[in-house]
């Protein structure tokens, strides 16, 4: 999908900032503020949202917050405030000593809720939730007035502070602007404004009984921090006639202005947090870090960097339209990033052996191999070569189709940075059939600095030496869905039904050279011919693992025309 435009040059956000900032509203001021709810872990999403409003805030020189929404207890964890920070700090931005909570305005919250009262703006409500809920009509029918509107300020205020107190059952009572109970935005439809959770917080522990809706929260925790721009998702665009109510009839003296974007969204996945903690409770998926999930920490573990994932937010842009991105463009922007980073090494994954038959036996030859061709810096390092190695199963044919060439009777190939070898025969199991070993013969001649090192051959393959190599597990990953719009549960089919089966393979056995005997959890490496590949943090001294974190070349229009 094409984006409306791209932060490299003037997206209609900037644009509007850069207007303003011009006008002098605000004083010239511009100040953002990136608000997560603490009741999930981020993922690809937020870190679009992240990425916009900071930079903005820094291409004018201004400043930027973390705020954290948490106004709703029952739902909320102080697990989820630290992982969002630390996933925040792993993106690249930092808010200095701008971090606040909602909770932290709680009293003033309240303030603000009895100053509508006492102007005729709220009203305590006893109607049960789903006589509220009934009352408030539809998309083309007016809502209906509670019984309770037209309780007197002095009631109202006795019922508010009782609430507070925590003398009423939670469901109660609930406290209501008081706007239009027949406007066409169903939103202003008196909307809750308070209501009774008789449950701790995380932060305020026992102090409340009651606690303020996002929507109330939200606007006025903007204004209290002097944001200029609240930039969200297009979700909440209906919900602006009541940000401005709320800021307007609360006579608040910093009016944010709020801007809509086009959210993330991304095919063969799910977005929605009470969608992804199913998938973790359920155990369809080991964690919010599985590399399977878009979370940020899925990715990380994945082996995706900050650099690579701020590239894709900035290439898909600011759009005025939601829309879907495929998977390619996160993939081609990781492909990209790690191009430029990561060590080319050698690694089977489907070991098959190879002896070289007039290779002396106990004889071991360092080869010199480079480490990225794309970073000279980078240097180079040594791998063994023996007699007997390790290659991949498929790149041994002894039956081969046309244009085949790779390993096969009689063909000669090049072992990458050694020397070039003849298959002679094979060794198989007598009573399947199954190959166990090829035998070849190498030229001596064809190895680096050697009188044949230029002869060439069409065919030139990997290879690790069997006395040298590292046993690994290597985990591939496809996609986790095998439907582009999961999350589309049309004819009440459930979103579950979509899993892929086949979205983890683990291969046990995997044979990879010695240099990464020592490799370090989240060191990104790309295993040549293979893809690239991430040391994964359940690796421990007795047991190394990889994670793949993308192909080297884009797998899923095989996808794409396997779901049609």
């Amino acid at each position: 999908m094409t984006s409306d435009s791209s932060s490299g040059s003037k997206d209609f956000i900037r644009t509007l900032i850069a207007q303003d900032v011009k006008a002098g509203k605000h004083g010239g001021r511009v100040h953002t503020r990136f608000p997560p709810e603490p009741n999930g872990h981020l993922h690809i999403g937020h870190a679009k949202a992240i990425c916009l409003n900071f930079t903005v805030a820094e291409e004018q020189h201004g400043r930027y917050n973390l705020r954290f929404d948490d106004t709703n207890p029952s739902k909320e964890h102080v697990d989820y405030v630290t992982s969002i920070q630390e996933d925040i700090r792993w993106l690249g931005f930092d808010w200095e000593d701008r971090l606040f909570h909602a909770s932290d305005y709680f009293e003033q919250l309240y303030q603000f809720a009895v100053k509508l009262i006492r102007d005729g703006n709220a009203y305590v409500d006893s109607l049960s939730a789903d006589e509220i809920r009934a009352n408030r009509g539809t998309l083309t029918e007016s809502g209906t007035d509670s019984p309770h509107r037209i309780r007197s300020v002095t009631e109202n205020l006795d019922l508010f502070a009782r609430m507070r107190a925590g003398e009423f059952e939670d469901g109660a009572h609930v406290l209501r602007a008081k706007i239009d109970m027949t406007s066409p935005n169903i939103n202003l439809r008196d909307p809750t404004l308070y209501r009774i959770r008789r449950v701790p917080h995380y932060r305020a522990g026992n102090a409340w009984n009651i606690y303020p809706t996002y929507d109330f929260a939200h606007p006025l925790s903007d204004s209290l921090e002097g944001i200029t721009h609240s930039l969200c998702t297009l979700e909440f665009q209906d919900h602006r006639p009541l940000y401005e109510w709320v800021l307007n009839a609360c006579q608040v003296d910093c009016h944010s202005q709020q801007i809509e974007f086009a959210r993330l969204n991304m095919n063969y996945t799910v977005m929605s947090k009470r969608k992804l903690l199913q998938l973790v409770d359920e155990g369809h998926v080991s964690g919010w870090d599985d590399p399977r999930l878009l979370t940020l920490k899925g990715l990380r573990r994945r082996g995706y960097t900050p650099e690579s994932i701020r590239t894709f937010c900035e290439q898909v842009g600011v759009a005025k339209r939601d829309g879907i991105i495929e998977m390619p463009a996160l993939e081609h922007a990781i492909r990209e990033d790690l191009n430029r980073r990561a060590f080319r090494v050698m690694a089977v994954l489907h070991p098959l052996k190879v002896i070289i038959d007039n290779f002396p036996e106990g004889q071991v030859e360092d080869m010199n191999a480079v480490n990225n061709p794309e970073d000279a810096a980078a240097g180079s390092r040594t791998v063994p070569f023996s007699r007997e190695l390790y290659i991949e199963q498929d790149d041994f044919r002894e039956d081969p189709p046309k244009k085949f060439f790779r390993m096969t009777p009689g063909q000669e190939v090049r072992l990458r940075y050694a020397y070039i070898v003849r298959c002679e025969r094979v060794v198989k199991d007598e009573q399947t059939g199954a190959i166990l070993e090829v035998h070849c013969t190498y030229d001596p001649d064809t190895r680096s600095g050697g009188p044949q090192a230029g002869r060439k051959v069409k065919g030139t393959l990997h290879w690790v030496s069997a006395a040298h190599a590292v046993s690994a597990e290597v985990r591939l990953y496809e996609s986790l869905f095998t439907k582009a719009n999961p999350a589309e549960e049309k004819n009440g089919v459930d979103f579950r039904s979509y899993l892929n089966p086949d979205s983890l393979h683990i291969l046990p056995n995997c044979q990879v050279e010695p240099s990464l005997a020592d490799a370090k959890p989240g060191t990104p490496y790309q295993f040549e011919r293979q893809g690239y590949f991430c040391v994964d943090s359940d690796t421990t001294a007795d047991k190394l693992v990889f994670n793949r974190t993308v192909a080297l070349r884009d797998s899923w229009a095989k996808i794409e025309k396997k779901s049609q």
